[in-house]
């Protein structure tokens, strides 16, 4: 269940105001409107009292169509300047969730992947789209909004004292009754919002996994277990709202009753005053309408309470992403345009949760334009290797040194410019081949994509596609086989022309056929620069300089492949007599 909060956060709604400040001009004049329409408000029913008391009473009727005039204009005048608050507010408040979408993407993108790894992207969605629009309801129908509904109602009770004080006083006998069952609901439905905010995260987080991977429900022949689980999030959603619901429900009614029985104490005392002299029939026909601007005021200023306080609420979830500065620090100041490729891991300890270990003192070297082929159990610490040499995680001891420089002296655009990656698990978003590849640089041709699938043998394979390059890719590339996202892959690293190439498991997932076209593709990508080979499969490995065997975080060997097999009991020689054994089994 969300978390209630007592008070209402007033430093909070000052942070949101701020966000007006590059639209403060048109923030300026929707409270001036708002101000002008108090006192215009007013004027109809009051034009309503002078025609009762001083034309039809009196039966002077030479001044009375002038009187119908003035109110028409008044009324053309408060239709006019209503359409303009309402557009102008809501401009506002779009204008607004506008820029703060964008300042939340462009924050989000630059976090480290510790974010990404302990928060659902579901979770991330939400605060960017419908906690986002729940702040444009501050600006469109929240304080401003609120501003202009309480000078309203100051200048309907100014007027009804004036006309008749005695008259508003029992109008206003019921008015304790509807502040109170206001209050009420506005708390009863400030908790029914949160809850629904709460399992709408919750189901945008379990729609964007299951979608994405209901191969593998599909594969388990889970489909049922996760329409249960659905169903339940859908049911506790739904509840969530119909709670809200029910106290509309009850609150509306009892706003009716209670306006309802303020209108028949100022009809019985009226009537009785009109009689009696102390009132006059002009003030008995205007005092319904001043009774209509007080109480339906009153009766939407708490829905818009609630709807101001729920925009509070996903302001401080989208502020609570903009306040996590878990970035990687950019200081270095080394802007390189080309790096040899001497690589060094110098007593390098890193850990994801600040307690265990997954580096423990890792320190090898790799020269300039040599390949290193890294080996090892599934979480040895393979995978981490690359993550902090890319800088997308911070180590937490040693060094890590390209060109004998500390990677943090280097500019970070800059370095990851010059390492290029092929992860296991390709990425691919939809769009063309061609923009899968690029990124859209424009700095990159159609000539360079070709001429970097040409040398990889890729290009005849991706010519085969409807279109080519500009075969439409699906999302996450599901209408591509994994040798042919793989083949994209390589072709996306090589034309930027990296200095230091990374393959983790880029052929664990391929089959025997399309690998040896794979291989020869990784050939063709780490010649002439520095690369380092992550595989499971020994026979990919063959070609490099020196082999690293890992277990746990710990290096267990380093040397030739040769070497390494003469070994006796060596790690690596169990690992490739192991591994070539299953081979011949199947």
């Amino acid at each position: 269940m969300a978390e209630t909060k007592p008070k209402f956060n007033y430093s909070l709604l000052r942070r949101v105001i701020r966000l007006s400040i590059p639209y403060k001009k048109l923030f300026y004049w929707t409270i001036v409107l708002a101000i002008i329409q108090a006192p215009l408000g007013i004027l109809r029913p009051h034009i309503i009292n002078v025609m009762v008391d001083d034309h039809v009473m009196k039966n002077e009727l030479s001044g009375l169509g002038s009187l119908v005039w003035w109110y028409m204009l008044v009324l053309l005048a408060t239709v006019w300047l209503r359409y303009i608050f309402i557009l102008w507010t809501n401009t506002l408040g779009q204008s607004i969730i506008r820029d703060l979408r964008t300042w939340v993407f462009n924050h989000i993108i630059d976090l480290r992947l510790t974010y990404f790894d302990k928060t659902p992207i579901g979770t991330s969605t939400t605060r960017t789209i419908n906690d986002i629009e729940s702040i444009n309801e501050v600006f469109s129908e929240g304080v401003i909004t609120i501003l202009a509904d309480i000078l309203g109602l100051i200048a309907v009770l100014v007027i009804m004292f004036v006309v008749s004080w005695k008259l508003s006083l029992i109008c206003l006998t019921t008015l304790p009754f509807l502040i109170y069952a206001s209050y009420l609901f506005k708390e009863k439905v400030r908790v029914s919002f949160q809850q629904v905010r709460t399992h709408i995260a919750r189901m945008n987080s379990f729609l964007q996994e299951r979608i994405s991977g209901m191969r593998i429900i599909q594969i388990f022949n889970a489909e049922q277990h996760e329409k249960e689980n659905f169903r339940k999030i859908n049911r506790d959603y739904t509840q969530a709202n119909i709670d809200g619901i029910f106290y509309y429900a009850v609150f509306f009614p009892v706003v009716e009753l209670i306006s309802a029985a303020s209108l028949a104490l100022m009809v019985w005392w009226g009537a009785k005053g009109v009689l009696q002299g102390e009132v006059t029939l002009g003030a008995l026909v205007a005092f319904p309408i001043y009774l209509t601007m007080l109480f339906r005021p009153i009766r939407f200023m708490a829905d818009k309470f609630n709807t101001l306080q729920m925009g509070l609420v996903a302001a401080e979830r989208v502020f609570g992403i903009l306040d996590n500065q878990s970035k990687i620090v950019n200081e270095g100041k080394e802007v390189v345009k080309e790096l040899q490729g001497n690589l060094e891991f110098d007593q390098v300890r890193f850990s994801y949760d600040g307690e265990h270990e997954v580096l423990k003192g890792l320190s090898f070297k790799v020269p300039a334009y040599t390949t290193l082929a890294i080996v090892g159990s599934t979480g040895s610490g393979k995978t981490t290797i690359i993550s902090v040499l890319n800088r997308m995680y911070e180590i937490q001891g040693g060094e890590i040194r390209i060109d004998g420089k500390n990677i943090r002296e280097y500019e970070l655009t800059s370095l990851r410019r010059r390492i290029g990656i092929v992860l296991q698990d390709v990425f691919l978003f939809g769009g063309t081949v061609l923009e899968n590849i690029t990124f859209r640089h424009s700095g990159i041709g159609m000539e360079q994509v070709v001429h970097a699938a040409k040398q990889i043998g890729a290009h005849e394979y991706i010519e085969r596609l409807p279109g080519g390059y500009e075969f439409i890719i699906a999302e996450r590339g599901s209408n591509l086989s994994m040798g042919q996202r793989q083949l994209i892959s390589f072709v996306r690293a090589l034309v930027f022309d990296p200095d230091i190439l990374v393959l983790d498991e880029a052929t664990s997932s391929i089959d025997p056929e399309t690998e040896s076209v794979i291989q020869y593709a990784i050939e063709k990508l780490i010649e002439k620069r520095t690369s380092i080979i992550i595989a499971h499969r020994l026979s990919t490995i063959r070609h490099a300089n020196q082999v690293l065997v890992m277990d746990h975080g710990e290096i267990k060997e380093i040397g030739t492949h040769d070497e390494l097999l003469e070994k006796q009991d060596g790690w690596y020689k169990k690992l490739h007599e192991y591994q070539f054994a299953r081979m011949a089994e199947i």
